[in-house]
């Protein structure tokens, strides 16, 4: 053997270079003015940003899981970069604090550079409305890690908030109310479920029993706005219900912060609804939601419809709730005016705890 280069063995640094040729002005057009350095560096450099007192660093990571395997059979991967994006914002949100800078780390068998270009658009599009930079990432071409065509994708975000503004900071109590904010569908969470009752069916294939797919709240995402969003026209598909993005809750909990003291905040992740609202609350007071005060969204119907089980389903999805916030009765209403428009509603109390399970359901 002789002659060999490193294309041989499934790595294409040509394709590297292209990739981060077609990224370079989505990144810089996220670029806040705390970004310090260019792309390209080993290391981004952020300054952070004057007028705090005492100010707090919040961070998270996470991915999409396997939602990606739809948007991969569907060739349809802008919105991943936005899933992955707005999943992290929302994550610090629930500290109250404001987003600073994001990594991406996007590691793939084969790189195919326009791909990655297509997420990384989606990824620097979300970055702008959260004001949040990019500021770099990885890019890692592995085969015999994944198969050619398959991809994973992660992110790490930063952002500030001042100690005594922190959302939690007046501790939730008995008796204060949970108001839930609608979310945009299934979010980045209970998809190797999904793919595994779907999965011999066609992702693109008209489902009537879709419309509206709407979670109370003003569409978002592909279609919002558009007869087949409201009902009317042709049926979506199920890819187009699956694949629309995770909605980013930021504007609305700068709203609440600034109309409110926040006694919590639950992103619903993966536990769905059950799991992740104690986790706004402190210990010995648990949740009690009132099920019919919103109404699930069909995509939710029709996966319980296939033989989940109604708790398996309240553990793993969020059941058209993406964002609890809890908030002392005497503010309820000040809140509500301050998200009219979102889609808030009252879902339910805060409860002192009765045996090992923290919420329960009627």
């Amino acid at each position: 053997m002789g002659d060999l280069r490193y294309i041989d063995a499934g790595v294409d640094i040509d394709a590297g270079n292209r990739a981060v040729s077609l990224i370079k002005e989505a990144v810089r057009s996220t670029h806040t003015p705390g970004v310090l350095g260019g792309i390209g560096q080993f290391a981004g450099s952020f300054a952070l940003p004057g007028g705090y007192r005492e100010p707090v660093l919040v961070s998270s990571t996470d991915s999409v899981g396997t939602k990606v395997k739809v948007a991969i059979a569907c060739n349809r991967h802008r919105g991943i970069g936005v899933d992955l994006v707005n999943h992290c914002v929302n994550d610090i949100a629930t500290s109250g604090a404001e987003p600073l800078f994001f990594l991406d780390y996007f590691a793939t068998g084969k790189l195919q550079p326009e791909l990655l270009a297509e997420i990384v658009e989606g990824a620097a599009g979300a970055c702008r409305a959260a004001g949040c930079a990019l500021v770099g990432g990885e890019t890692a071409e592995m085969p015999g890690v994944y198969a050619l065509g398959d991809y994973d994708i992660a992110g790490f975000i930063v952002g500030i908030v001042e100690r005594d503004r922190q959302i939690g900071a007046l501790p939730a109590r008995a008796g204060d109310v949970l108001v839930g904010l609608p979310s945009s569908g299934l979010h980045t969470n209970g998809f190797s479920l999904v793919r595994y009752l779907f999965q011999a069916e066609r992702m693109q294939d008209p489902y009537p029993e879709l419309r509206p797919y709407g979670a109370g709240s003003p569409p978002r995402g592909p279609g919002a706005g558009t007869p087949e969003a409201d009902g009317a026209g042709p049926a979506p598909s199920l890819a187009d219900v699956l694949l629309v993005p995770h909605r980013s809750y930021l504007a609305e909990l700068r709203l609440a912060r600034d109309a409110v003291q926040l006694a919590g905040a639950a992103h619903v992740t993966g536990g769905g609804l059950k799991e992740n609202v104690p986790r706004a609350l402190p210990e010995g007071l648990g949740a009690e939601l009132e099920t019919s005060a919103w109404t699930v969204p069909p995509v939710f119907r029709l996966i319980e419809s296939r033989g989940v089980l109604p708790e398996e389903m309240w553990r793993t999805f969020n059941m058209g709730i993406g964002m609890v916030l809890v908030v002392r009765p005497a503010d309820l209403s000040e809140l509500l005016r301050a998200l009219d428009g979102s889609g808030a509603v009252p879902i339910g109390h805060v409860v002192p705890q009765d045996g090992p399970e923290r919420t329960r359901l009627t």
